[in-house]
């Protein structure tokens, strides 16, 4: 008893030592808050404040959100007083002013908002399919020209006078695959996770490319209507995948839809303006249009067909245009309703006639004045991507590492089941380092698909497979796209090459090991060949080719490596101690009797 009676007094001390070291220190704490979030706000480490979240009696895990309550008495514990941070939710009455203050900033006066770009994604049966019908049918141009197709994978809707391009894609597949050939499409991806289903495999590979892309998200949490939905447990979910909810603190705009009975479909579309908006998306009418590939065909009437969603500028039928590695005049243009149109501006999604081949989708479109420039440009891209490496292998890595281009590891990981994938995420995000930082781009259960390879093509990186399969169509495509796939058995060989390549990804260091000395005794003319050091090795070997300093007394005279070594007629690749010799030395041949010459070599530090 009286022991415990010491231990509580000493806590209450350290409470109250806590408390009057920092008074004035307060902190700003959501309603809820992750247990990471939590560690970054008090700057202490995760597993103390586990320790003490459980000394309070809640047991929590690093991405486990917490209520503020629980969070006050943490804070409290090192010396802070907690505040309820209030609302992040965005107001328009901010953005808009933020917007103008970024517009008299600009010095392009030819900058006009453009649409922005929207793409959906999601797990399978959670609802896009619906979400776009449902949009559709909200649209107030759906009579005309906002109609949906699923002809040019792209339509337009307009919402209060504003509009909106949506991108029709196969899924995240597709949509990765534009980026990994450096299209900058989506200015925005739309989540769609089911409220009865909440976050599944598909939901976080989505997240995934999303942020590997660097697009804002917003949730769109479907099925509302739903007597089983929970969309409090959705949040819960999307909080420990990294993507917090407005309501709960985060920067992530999430709302409640339901796509069969038409709710918030229009709070869903004002959002999507919102973060336009704060996106402050413009572009400039003005000039030569740019844009990116979405769809290509050949039609056997027609001919090719190519899709292109126009980034900036104003494209015009008569437009002379390279599009990856091949080019065309531009003869008619077609919009999403199939009607012809005279100009195409940014954000605006065409069909094209008059191409010479089928672009691959992803490739960029380019205006030019010329056909003669045409077949110049069209050629230099042709010849770029047949020397550009698409994904990152160990090798290719650690040489743009070298050159200085790369600092950051990213992984895709799978494994055989989920309770493996946490313990090794946890174990390879605590090799990194503050020079290289290794990044778990996406993690999960499962074969390693194509999606997966997909994935490591648009972040550069590598796939790292624990104890599970590889399907016969991601190994070949990593074989097409030169992807490093690495499969193994054992956690501690998979954690064991991460941390070797993490540290070649390190500048290299090097140590200096004095492989042996030798004694100038008798000094030689070979004639037009200079003199010739006569030796005796005292210590260690010498080796013909090594590097060398010639010392004299406690000076050194030259440093350079050893042109021959020569055992009475002989030459020989080196000579162990205690044996004659005869040196020579680059661009050096002033020797004296009791010369020193010390070899060395320089080893990379391990």
């Amino acid at each position: 008893m009286a022991e415990i009676k010491k231990q509580n007094d000493n806590t209450k001390s350290a409470n109250n030592i806590a408390n009057t070291e920092a008074v004035d220190k307060v902190v700003e704490i959501p309603h809820n808050v992750s247990v990471r979030q939590l560690s970054e706000m008090l700057k202490v480490t995760v597993v103390d404040i586990i320790k003490q979240l459980m000394r309070n009696g809640i047991m929590a895990n690093i991405n486990q959100v917490i209520d503020f309550e629980g969070a006050e008495k943490v804070a409290a514990f090192y010396g802070y007083k907690a505040q309820l941070k209030t609302q992040t939710a965005r107001k328009s009455a901010s953005v808009i002013s933020e917007i103008k203050k970024q517009q008299l900033l600009t010095t392009e006066t030819n900058l006009k908002p453009r649409p922005p770009v929207i793409t959906i994604m999601g797990h399978v049966d959670h609802g896009k399919t619906r979400l776009l019908d449902a949009i559709r049918k909200t649209n107030v141009m759906d009579t005309e020209a906002g109609g949906i197709t699923q002809h040019i994978g792209a339509y337009q809707v307009e919402i209060n006078g504003q509009k909106i391009t949506f991108l029709d894609t196969p899924g995240h597949e597709a949509f990765t695959a534009m980026r990994a050939r450096g299209a900058q499409v989506t200015d925005v991806t739309v989540l769609v996770v089911a409220a009865d289903d909440g976050v599944q495999p598909q939901t976080l590979e989505a997240i995934s490319h999303a942020k590997a892309a660097g697009v804002p998200i917003v949730v769109a949490i479907n099925k509302i209507d739903k007597p089983e939905a929970n969309p409090d447990f959705v949040k819960q979910q999307l909080a420990e995948a990294g993507l917090v909810v407005e309501e709960w603190g985060g920067d992530v705009i999430a709302v409640g839809t339901s796509a069969k009975a038409r709710e918030g479909i229009q709070e869903l579309l004002e959002n999507l303006l919102l973060v336009a908006e704060m996106e402050n998306l413009r572009a400039d009418p003005t000039l030569p249009a740019k844009g990116v590939v979405i769809e290509a065909e050949m039609d056997k009437s027609k001919g090719p067909l190519t899709t292109v969603l126009i980034h900036d500028g104003t494209l015009k039928p008569g437009d002379m245009v390279v599009i990856g590695n091949t080019w065309g005049r531009v003869r008619a243009m077609f919009n999403d309703s199939g009607k012809q149109v005279r100009k195409a501006k940014p954000s605006t999604p065409v069909v094209l006639l008059g191409m010479h081949e089928v672009p691959q989708v992803g490739d960029t479109m380019t205006v030019v004045s010329d056909e003669k420039q045409a077949r110049i440009l069209a050629e230099e891209n042709r010849r770029e991507a047949a020397a550009v490496a698409k994904a990152a292998n160990l090798t290719n890595l650690l040489d743009q590492v070298n050159a200085g281009k790369v600092k950051e590891l990213n992984i895709i990981m799978k494994a055989d089941v989920q309770g493996s994938v946490e313990p090794i995420k946890d174990s390879i995000e605590r090799l990194q380092t503050d020079k290289v930082q290794v990044k778990l781009v996406h993690s999960g259960a499962g074969n390693v698909t194509e999606t997966d390879v997909m994935l490591a093509v648009a972040s550069q990186g590598l796939v790292v497979a624990f104890n599970t399969g590889i399907d016969v169509g991601a190994q070949r495509m990593a074989d097409a796209e030169g992807v490093d796939i690495r499969n193994y058995k054992i956690i501690y060989d998979l954690i064991d090459d991460v941390e070797k390549a993490l540290k070649g990804m390190l500048e290299p260091e090097y140590i200096e090991v004095i492989d042996g000395h030798a004694e100038v005794r008798e000094v030689f003319s070979a004639g037009k060949k200079g003199g010739v050091a006569g030796s005796y090795v005292l210590d260690g070997k010498i080796k013909r080719g090594a590097k060398v300093r010639l010392k004299r007394g406690n000076k050194i005279v030259t440093d350079t490596a050893i042109s021959s070594l020569r055992r009475f007629k002989d030459d020989v690749k080196e000579v162990a101690t205690g044996y004659e010799c005869g040196i020579t030395l680059d661009n050096y041949d002033k020797f004296q009797v009791g010369d020193i010459f010390e070899c060395y070599s320089l080893e990379r530090s391990k």
